[in-house]
């Protein structure tokens, strides 16, 4: 018996997925996050030697028996990311053919196959990607959370903690979401908090997402505009994808995934509703297979595509996946700064909206 495996990475976990000759779930299994680009490659290469062994003793199956393997990682899209997370597998499974790419492209296969659509991400980053009947394709955003991330887990936290401190600012009683963050993080005081903050952004940020959706379905006003923001941004990301692949009239699949989506009304609703207004005949719904099962799936169709002797061979992420190769930031952590710190962002983000819509980059 041979096999196919599957890996979906991200922010905050990641999930394998073993098919068998016939295209069956023969095992899964799930380790720690596994986004190089957030964790670090050996944090990153650690867990998916888990998840692959997990899914593996699961299935009762032998790395050996493996014959195709596909990874799809949140900051994967950088040919150099792609590169080397595809000689790691690759050393892992020598038998196997091995493909390396974003999250974004197993969760479009997933939901469509090799077929046109879109696919709008929302986790602990943010992103759309979508492929139109002439196989164009196009995506905006995953570029990580100072340069973007809308309406992500993260930014939402983000906002809802930036709210916290500006009241806290302006003299004002502690909120009943600031008192929730404080109570769901363990955190004493504001001293505290920032340093965790400073240890480990994406330790604190995400893991606030929750209590503002619990604040927010218990009335908080502030919560419930965080959340009615982020549907607008996560809305304006599938829209650009639409746009440019001319899918704006057309019918399609709009399939959503991620783990921000699918856990509160106060974000879906508004979610969808913005969709449709920018695509009246889109089908949306949420993403109906796994992007493990999407990737594993691509994975054999790969394979079966590429001659014998050339299954080992590096698989390159495509230019329309590589995010921001070419853009660094050096901000000087200080007070003093803090405010330029916001304009650059805010003139960063800018750029790269333009950049994904197609425009030309301004000054």
């Amino acid at each position: 018996m041979t096999y196919s495996l599957g890996l979906d990475g991200g922010g905050t976990k990641t999930e394998c997925v073993v098919l068998d000759a016939n295209g069956q779930v023969a095992g899964q299994g799930v380790a720690g996050p596994s986004n190089p680009l957030r964790v670090g490659f050996a944090a990153a290469a650690g867990a998916l030697t888990l998840a692959a062994r997990a899914a593996l003793t699961s299935a009762g199956a032998q790395m050996t028996q493996v014959t195709a393997v596909c990874a799809g990682l949140a900051g994967a899209g950088r040919p150099s990311v792609a590169n080397r997370v595809l000689a790691f597998l690759t050393a892992e499974f020598p038998q196997a053919f091995v493909h390396a790419t974003t999250d974004l492209e197993i969760a479009l296969e997933a939901a469509v196959g090799g077929g046109p659509g879109v696919v709008l991400i929302a986790g602990t980053g943010s992103s759309a990607y979508g492929r139109n009947a002439e196989g164009k394709t196009a995506r905006a955003g995953g570029c990580g959370p100072w340069l973007g991330d809308e309406g992500s887990a993260f930014d939402v936290g983000r906002r809802a903690l930036a709210a916290a401190a500006v009241a806290r600012d302006e003299g004002e009683p502690p909120t009943r979401l600031a008192e929730r963050i404080f109570a769901a993080l363990a955190c004493s005081d504001w001293d505290d908090l920032t340093e965790r903050i400073a240890r480990n952004t994406d330790e604190v940020f995400p893991a606030i997402f929750p209590v503002v959706i619990e604040a927010a379905e218990a009335g908080d006003r502030v919560a419930r505009d965080i959340l009615l923001h982020a549907a607008t941004a996560l809305a304006s990301l599938a829209d650009i994808v639409i746009r440019r692949l001319g899918l704006a009239d057309g019918e399609f699949a709009l399939a959503t995934s991620g783990g921000a989506l699918g856990r509160t009304a106060l974000l879906d609703w508004p979610l969808e509703r913005s969709l449709l207004h920018f695509a009246p005949r889109a089908r949306i719904g949420p993403l109906r297979v796994s992007p493990a099962i999407g990737a594993a799936r691509l994975a054999k169709r790969l394979a079966a595509s590429h001659p014998a002797n050339d299954s080992r061979s590096a698989t390159r992420a495509s230019r329309s996946l590589r995010p921001c190769s070419k853009i660094r930031i050096w901000i000087r952590p200080t007070s003093a700064c803090s405010s330029s710190a916001r304009i650059y962002r805010r003139r960063f983000s800018s750029a790269l909206r333009g950049a994904d819509s197609g425009c030309p980059t301004t000054r």
